[in-house]
């Protein structure tokens, strides 16, 4: 069963918050520490294209965030939340690891960069002593004492701390925003560089180093649970700071290429503390702001990802469950989860190194916005009722922003792609596993398919050519009331379907449609598809419930396919054995006809089936209906798995003085139609007078796998059951009549 979020019952938090968390993150480290060298790099054309590059991802990711937030009630554990309320539990909870391990780095990567604030202390210890200071003697501590500030008290303290540094951090803008860069700076080359595309071939390393500065969108999805309004709150908080995120960078960028020249953005990256308003000290206050705040958006964030998947029992051990999702005191403070984000955090603080932490933060976001953008799509396409929710996005920004996710990640490292994705697809595979009760991969996309198969029934419906001039291929439907006792009917039926077909199974109730009847028949179905799903079929099963079985014909020939063509093929079973119901299929053949329907009789024997001993066809002079139907069958089966090592062998009975010329003619149908049969595999048999047709056949054809052998409409009228009686010596016997001559070559147009 799935298992809720629990519910934070104190919820406190309104929009503000929101957007503080998210523009804050937004404008974080990367702003003040490499959007210089961006520029430097690429100039402010290819960084106007990374902000816009940038945005094509995060603006659809938004407005997906927006949107699913308000057709669904949020609780804790924010873009997690969503997604596996959307996905179902399994896929939501690989999606939400690899987001929960991208909020924990992101702790890191922030607590790094706000170690460069302290830049002159590391200067000032290798002018008197010699040797360089480690950046981690600053960060560690740093993170040490931001760890117990926050697992003691909690949200409150975080938010509290979030709405000083953003004063700080807005206020640090304002001054480089005043400020006109030190005359020095502006030597060299200056417009004609900054304004031009430079190195096209760094775009994507540069981009990779640059991104996480936008992902700080979502950082507000996650204070979901501790949020009075999420409906509200959360899509206008996150759309704002997105937008307002954008013109900032696109105005940091501009000014940046107007203040300074390329050597100096390229040689500082506290290139911004140059330009500002009263030197460094202000950016210097904006950088620790930012990269704090960050950090402190972050740290809010992952925890609550972590106790949301360890309530929903995501991880294959329940005590880990237990523990992680235990919260403390009234609003279920994630103690024990930020204990973990924290332990993570120190490990990659560790590495020390900006660059290469950001591009690994890089994947999982991204990977996490196609799956945001993804769903979105998938609502809109699915066009399910229960879908409405207050805020509308558009269906091509969805798909826009999956389509970029994917793509950037492959143009970012193929490599660390590969791994990426390889990663997900084995933490989706352990948590299927452990959880093969919960919604997996099937309910991805059903609401999809669904559209996808109604638009389609009705554009094959409107654009349906001509039958004669369609390329044949079966559509086989079948009714019986045998189901549970015969297997080799769904071994035929299947075998029909599998490639080049569509086959359609209706197990016979002989009963008037009641409550009483139609509940048997659903239990029933059921039954039959869990077998058949065991089997690994390619049958679309189904009952009918009908007063005789004529009228079950005629209801079953009347009904459309849902496989978009109309059905083309009725299929009548009976057992060697059971000979009397030879003659309840004679009755009903005249009906099938009727509706210009190929007509197969599969006589069952009782032992297993040969595969190995071949398919065999069979025809005749009269046959020059079914002939070519008939190599067709025998072509269409041997393509299921259960024939690979067969063959098919075509016989052929003729009159002695016609040897020659049927040969002839069946080497050039199986040359021109390109069939799998060897010369070597068509017997040209002379008929005589002395031996009747059905002795020939039980002679070469006794131990075949599946014989097959045509009958016409005045065999059955003048003969009966006697003539599929005539070769019950044989075991699986396929007779086959056409309601027209089928084309085994196709004419090019």
């Amino acid at each position: 069963m799935e298992q809720k979020v629990q519910i934070n019952t104190a919820r406190r938090f309104g929009t503000a918050p929101v957007f503080i968390t998210a523009i804050s993150t937004i404008l974080g480290a990367i702003l003040f520490l490499r959007f210089g060298f961006a520029v430097g790099t690429i100039g402010f054309t290819g960084s106007l294209l990374l902000v816009i590059l940038g945005h094509l991802i995060t603006i659809p990711t938004a407005l997906a965030i927006s949107e699913l937030s308000t057709n669904t009630r949020v609780e804790g554990g924010g873009e997690y939340f969503i997604i596996s309320r959307s996905f179902g539990l399994n896929i939501g909870a690989t999606i939400g690891i690899a987001l929960f391990l991208s909020q924990a780095i992101s702790i890191a990567f922030y607590i790094i960069a706000f170690t460069e604030t302290f830049e002159m202390l590391f200067q000032w210890w290798i002018t008197k002593y010699g040797w360089e200071l480690p950046r981690q003697v600053v960060s560690l501590p740093v993170l040490v004492i931001l760890a117990i500030l926050i697992i003691r008290k909690g949200a409150n303290m975080g938010i509290g701390l979030l709405y000083g540094v953003a004063g700080v951090l807005f206020l640090s803008l304002i001054m480089f925003f005043l400020g006109s860069g030190e005359p020095e700076l502006v030597k060299g080359e200056h417009f004609s560089s900054n304004f031009s595309f430079s190195n096209p071939q760094s775009f994507f390393s540069v981009f990779a180093i640059c991104f996480p500065a936008f992902t700080g969108m979502t950082a507000g999805v996650g204070l979901s649970g501790d949020l009075k309004n999420p409906g509200k709150s959360l899509p206008i908080g996150t759309m704002a700071a997105t937008i307002a995120g954008m013109l900032v960078y696109i105005l940091v960028i501009w000014k940046m290429s107007v203040s300074v020249s390329t050597e100096a953005l390229l040689s500082n990256q506290l290139i911004m503390s140059q330009i500002a308003v009263g030197g460094s000290i202000f950016v210097l206050m904006g950088l620790a702001a930012s990269t704090l705040s960050s950090a402190l958006g972050s740290v809010l964030v992952a925890p609550r990802t972590l106790q949301a998947l360890a309530s929903d029992k995501s991880f294959p051990l329940p005590g880990v469950n237990r523990r992680l999702s235990k919260g403390k005191g009234v609003t279920n403070e994630p103690r024990n989860a930020s204990i973990v984000a924290f332990l993570i955090a120190f490990v990659f603080v560790g590495m020390g190194n900006v660059d290469a932490v950001a591009e690994i933060i890089s994947m999982f976001f991204l990977i996490t916005y196609g799956s945001l953008c993804l769903i979105s799509f998938l609502n809109h396409w699915g066009s399910s009722p229960s879908y409405r929710p207050r805020f509308r996005s558009k269906w091509y920004f969805s798909l826009i922003g999956f389509l970029l996710s994917v793509w950037v990640m492959f143009m970012i490292n193929p490599l660390y792609t590969v791994v990426a994705y390889s990663m997900i697809i084995v933490i989706y595979l352990v948590i299927e596993h452990y959880n093969k009760d919960r919604k997996g991969l099937v309910n991805l996309f059903r609401g999809a398919l669904f559209q996808l198969n109604r638009k389609l029934q009705v554009y094959m419906q409107k654009n349906q050519s001509p039958i004669e001039s369609e390329e044949w291929r079966p559509a086989a439907v079948c009714i019986s009331a045998n189901s549970f006792e015969r297997e080799k009917i769904f071994d035929l039926m299947n075998w029909l379907s599998y490639r080049h077909g569509f086959g359609t199974y209706f197990h016979f109730i002989e009963d008037y449609f009641s409550r009483q009847s139609f509940l048997a028949s659903r239990e029933i179905m059921h039954q039959l598809v869990e077998i058949q799903k065991e089997e690994d079929s390619t049958l679309y099963i189904d009952t009918m419930i009908s007063p005789s079985y004529t009228s079950a014909i005629a209801q079953i020939i009347q009904a459309p396919s849902i496989s978009g063509m109309e059905n083309n093929m009725v299929v009548f079973e009976y057992e060697k054995n059971q000979t009397e119901e030879v003659e309840r299929i004679i009755t009903n053949i005249a009906l099938t006809k009727a509706g210009n329907f190929d007509v197969c009789v599969y006589g069952m024997g009782q032992s297993a089936t040969r595969f190995r001993n071949g398919i065999h066809v069979w025809i005749r002079p009269v046959d020059y209906l079914n002939a070519n139907l008939m190599i067709l069958l025998g072509y269409i089966i041997l393509a299921h798995p259960d024939w690979k090592k067969s063959k098919i062998k075509i016989f052929s009975i003729c009159a002695p003085e016609q040897v020659e010329q049927t040969r002839e003619q069946l080497n050039h149908l199986v040359e021109e139609g390109r069939l799998p049969i060897t010369l070597s595999n068509i017997e040209i048999v002379p008929a005589t007078e002395n031996r009747a047709i059905h002795e020939i056949v039980e002679e070469k054809s006794k131990h075949a796998g599946l014989t097959i052998i045509g009958f016409r409409e005045e065999h059955i009228k003048r003969r009966g059951a006697e003539y599929f009686n005539d070769f019950s010596s044989l075991d699986d016997v396929l007779f086959v009549n056409a309601s027209q001559a089928r084309k085994i070559v196709e004419k090019e147009e």
